[in-house]
């Protein structure tokens, strides 16, 4: 195993099952070659294949260190040689038919007879694939299913084990050389740390939505310890009896900081992505979005493409167009088809404007666009609205974090029973915020020596209500009902943002004037009567306002961005005592957005 295993913590894996009800329909440890014919149905209400496939099942390959990775393939019936895709991810390969997994596929409003079944979670669907000339490939990961070992999430150990598997594919008789990754989520992410590794016969990625640094975009936002999602995940690491899993949240606790080698492996070596990438993000994933944007920024492919779409990524991934989109791009450098895809805009962007107004694929060289200004708005205690200059005089506003006082009151510019902060700015002409969002708080705390804030950039229509968009096709009451309080990525109402400010400290390196970046290498608690400075990246975003329409930043001590979804645990924040932040002077707090005015 690779030598950064010996840093990490391990606990037994979750027992696996060959049960169709818990890891799905094809859960059973069944190696050998089969083939499934034209009309054949996974599931009664999948789609039915269109032509007939080869099914290679748990076949068998020995990685560099003698352990053994089963993987399932699906290959077209043909004597003709094809390329290869990987669906690379922790989560097991039958898991899509499994009914909690189905559920979820359900419940967004995508229909099961949209796909076979075949695919892995997230991943490209055989059935859709093979009959373009392509094979299908869904591994379980090391410590995963029936491969035996020790699993990693995120890293070295994951990109060495898929290496060798992208290097065993490409001798294969049925193989053309050539191998690319595609999916979502894990599927996504994954493809950093592999890419980086460089394989020779990888031939192009397409991460659909992945972070890329796992202690900034998962596990520490913004220096705040999160377990949620991590718990969930961890619970997908399943394995025959033996195998061994990373504790993640073990890890948390023992390595709070970024410092320590075993997150510094969970950083995405970008700079040395050279293969053709075509990146597609979201604005709207809190999981997903920094990530995703960072590593496009980074990545030293000539050869890079990114598309910004407007929903969830799972309708995206399976969307028609979109799929015929990927089709193009892993034709010309799969297939060495000539279809012009090296004309398609390097960047194709969104604009939301939460009214069913949105407009996709615009296309640019470059985001944000090149005709985006930076603009500074001050927020002025008095009125509570964001204005271009900041006030002379420094006016500290306050609020109490559980939102109760009967001691202060509004006369001492503190809210009641608010609980929380928010400034607004009108727009008299149609703008549109395109880029990378931040934030400047000059912070106080009284009775604490710490601040969990957390920050969302609102649109608000002309009557002064809440804009909010749907991400997914169902928009019914009940996932209405499901998503009020939880589910930021399926539901979007605006980038967001949080800090921890005793881990605030800038990385003076990695930070720009338009992205600050934080350094997450120390804790620094507050003093009584200090104010700190404190820098919040929001995610990147393409919002549109109309003349009369207002841009609300609320500041809280709560997590009001939300649990990523809903059967997620919440982060309970830590918050303590008041919160104050000075809005005028020498400690001029402001919003800064890219902005363009539209005609």
């Amino acid at each position: 195993m690779s030598e950064i295993t010996k840093e990490m913590i391990f606990s037994p894996s979750k027992p696996y099952f060959e049960s169709a009800q818990v890891f799905g329909v094809l859960s059973p440890f069944e190696p050998g070659t089969r083939t499934l014919e034209k009309g054949f149905k996974l599931l009664p209400d999948a789609m039915a294949l269109e032509e007939e496939l080869i099914f290679e099942k748990d076949v068998a390959l020995q990685l560099r260190d003698g352990k053994t990775l089963y993987t399932d393939i699906f290959r077209p019936v043909t004597d003709e040689k094809v390329p290869a895709i990987i669906s690379w991810s922790s989560y097991g390969k039958s898991s899509f038919t499994s009914p909690r997994y189905m559920n979820i596929y359900r419940g967004v409003g995508l229909s099961p007879a949209a796909t076979s079944g075949l695919q892995k979670w997230e991943g490209p669907d055989p059935a859709w694939w093979c009959p373009k000339g392509y094979a299908i490939i869904n591994p379980d990961a090391r410590g995963i299913a029936h491969s035996p070992g020790k699993t990693t999430m995120i890293g070295t150990q994951e990109a060495e084990d898929a290496y060798d598997l992208i290097e065993w594919l490409a001798e294969q008789p049925w193989c053309n050389g050539k191998v690319a990754l595609s999916g979502c989520s894990y599927l996504a992410f994954s493809q950093w740390f592999i890419a980086a590794e460089q394989p020779p016969h990888l031939t192009c990625i397409n991460p659909h939505e992945g972070l890329s640094d796992a202690y900034r975009d998962f596990a520490f936002r913004g220096g705040i310890e999160d377990k949620g999602f991590v718990e969930v995940l961890e619970g997908a690491h399943c394995g025959i009896a033996g195998n061994m899993r990373e504790d993640w949240q073990a890890e948390m606790d023992a390595f709070p900081l970024i410092t320590h080698p075993v997150w510094a492996d969970k950083v995405a070596r970008c700079q040395d992505i050279k293969v053709p990438a075509y990146i597609v993000a979201s604005y709207s994933n809190t999981l997903h979005t920094n990530g995703t944007f960072r590593a496009w920024r980074e990545i030293a492919s000539e050869e890079k493409w990114l598309r910004i779409h407007n929903t969830q990524e799972w309708p995206d991934y399976y969307d028609e167009w979109s799929t015929e989109d990927r089709r193009r791009f892993f034709d010309h450098y799969l297939r060495g088809i000539d279809n012009g895809w090296e004309n398609t805009p390097r960047v194709r962007y969104s604009l939301l404007d939460m009214e069913d107004g949105d407009v996709v694929n615009i296309p640019d060289t470059q985001f944000p666009p090149a005709d985006v200004r930076y603009v500074n708005l001050y927020p002025k205690a008095m009125g509570r609205v964001l204005i271009p200059a900041k006030s002379e005089q420094d006016i500290p506003l306050k609020y109490l974090v559980d939102g109760v006082s009967d001691k202060i009151g509004v006369a001492e510019n503190m809210m009641v029973g608010s609980g929380q902060l928010s400034f607004t700015h009108t727009f008299q002409q149609k703008t549109e915020v395109i880029g990378y969002p931040s934030v400047h708080l000059e912070v106080e705390v009284q009775d604490a020596d710490d601040a969990e804030l957390y920050v969302v950039m609102q649109k608000l229509d002309a009557h002064g209500n809440t804009c909010d968009e749907f991400c997914i096709p169902n928009k019914t009451c009940f996932m209405r009902d499901f998503t009020d309080h939880s589910d930021s990525i399926v539901r979007y109402n605006g980038p967001s943002g949080r800090i921890k400010v005793s881990m605030s400290a800038l990385d003076e390196e990695k930070s720009t004037e338009d992205i600050p970046v934080q350094a997450y290498d120390r804790i620094q608690k507050m003093e009584p009567g200090q104010i700190v400075p404190v820098d919040i990246a929001l995610m990147p975003t393409g919002l549109v306002f109309y003349p009369g329409e207002s841009l609300r930043l609320l500041i809280s001590p709560k997590n009001i961005a939300q649990n990523i979804l809903g059967w997620v645990p919440a982060h309970k924040d830590e918050n303590t005592g008041m919160h104050i932040i000075h809005t005028g002077g020498k400690y001029a707090s402001y919003l800064r957005i890219p902005m363009r005015v539209a005609e």
